[in-house]
């Protein structure tokens, strides 16, 4: 398998059409950056240090970290920030992730 470099894609952004999902702590060290951004849909999850999750984005929006720009508003202002989901992606704990054939743009030109 060929490895991912996201700093040769055109459209980053692209990642970000559909929200992540993070833990409500780590949702409330974003909120404390004072970001436009929001998270909804709070709901327990046994798998999340906190026992809850929220979603950066509502319904089918993108994410609402996501700026004008096609940059997240997060990365810019505090890497560490960022939920560690978007930071590894088109990887989830090492492998490709299932839903990067969705919306890696570099995962569909190195299939082809």
């Amino acid at each position: 398998m060929k490895k991912i470099d996201c700093s040769e894609c055109r459209k980053q952004e692209f990642c970000c059409q559909e929200g992540v999902e993070v833990d409500l702590g780590e949702a409330r060290k974003i909120e404390s950056l004072g970001l436009s951004g929001k998270f909804y849909h709070k709901r327990k999850a046994k798998k999340y240090p906190s026992g809850y999750k929220v979603s950066t984005n509502f319904k089918e929006e993108p994410c609402s970290f996501l700026t004008t720009d096609g940059l997240c508003s997060i990365h810019k202002i505090n890497y560490e920030l960022k939920p560690a989901y978007c930071k590894e992606f088109p990887y989830e704990n090492g492998k490709l992730s299932p839903i990067a054939k969705y919306f890696c743009l570099l995962d569909k030109r190195i299939k082809k």
